[in-house]
């Protein structure tokens, strides 16, 4: 779909909001809470973003973007360049996170982790259901929709601000010790997942549910710049330290199918003929990895690939 952008709004000094609108004009489909989409990017690169708003009839799409420090393009890209007017294209919303039917909730957010909890909030207010909120963040000018929340939730919400300090951190045990009939839903920074998981791990099965996007490394400090052949073409493209080969073969005009391009839904899956790979995909079984490598997260371990394409 070709999405304009026809407002932003600074949350936070890191935090951008933006509002996606279909230039036909139509009404997008269906949004449940918890949904995410896949935005390409003004660099070219496929990001994905919680909505925070759901709904039946939405008639645009509304997404908060942290600009992340080490951005490849994608948060950095569009906070620099999606300007009000820039056409995007977006992908139909899909929904890993959803919110299950008649149970109470517990919801816990941290950091931009907050969009997808915000938008369970709503459907929960809007259906009468019992839920509390729990939102993590260092301080009140970095907390995207604090007032937006307090607002929704009232005596429900805890907001508690770290200021970054370690020794100042929320103390999850009192809240998780007993089991409950609520289900809880939790999206934020890998620290906060963890510690979670850590105190859940005694919940009965199916009551804790996370909203994960980076389940791999993809791009680390020691990575370096090396070059991808093209067997049917003989073309060479380098593929830069901080890129990805996705990444680099788009930036070449090379169109390559792809989904959640985190190394898990097997979708940018190709052969290789030459060189050595360093596998970095949760998708390939070991019998494979010979012959086969996941464009959207693994590379060269040397300075040089030839893939079958």
């Amino acid at each position: 779909m070709k999405l304009q952008v026809t407002a932003r709004r600074t949350l936070t000094p890191e935090i951008e909001e933006f509002i996606l609108t279909p230039i036909d004009g139509q009404p997008l489909p269906p949004a449940e809470p918890g949904s995410h989409i896949s935005i390409t990017t003004p660099s070219g690169a496929h990001r994905y973003y919680s909505l925070v708003y759901s709904g039946d009839s939405l008639g645009a799409y509304t997404v908060a973007i942290k600009k992340e420090p080490n951005s490849r393009g994608g948060s950095k890209s569009m906070h620099e360049q999606a300007t009000v007017s820039t056409v995007l294209d977006v992908e139909t919303s899909e929904n890993e996170f959803p919110l299950g039917p008649k149970h109470d909730a517990l919801l816990i957010g941290g950091g931009i982790g907050i969009t997808p909890i915000y938008s369970m909030a709503q459907q929960l207010k809007a259906e009468g259901r019992k839920f509390r909120v729990v939102y993590l963040a260092r301080s009140y000018e970095k907390a995207a929709y604090a007032d937006e929340l307090q607002k929704l939730c009232g005596d429900a919400i805890t907001i508690h601000y770290s200021a970054g300090d370690g020794a100042d951190v929320f103390d999850f045990w009192d809240l998780l010790m007993t089991p409950t009939q609520e289900h809880i839903y939790c999206c934020g920074p890998t620290s906060l997942m963890e510690e979670v998981k850590g105190g859940t791990g005694h919940w009965p099965d199916g009551r804790v549910h996370f909203e994960e996007f980076m389940p791999v490394e993809i791009i680390r400090d020691s990575d370096t710049e090396f070059t991808i052949e093209l067997a049917k073409s003989g073309e060479t493209i380098t593929v830069p330290a901080d890129h990805t080969i996705l990444e680099a073969l788009r930036a070449n005009g090379h169109d390559f199918s792809s989904s959640c391009e985190t190394g898990t839904c097997g979708t940018c899956k190709c052969k290789y003929t030459e060189g050595e790979v360093d596998h970095r995909d949760l998708a390939l079984m070991d019998d494979e990895k010979s012959d086969t490598i996941m464009l959207c997260v693994s590379r060269a371990k040397g300075d040089h690939l030839v893939l079958d394409i």
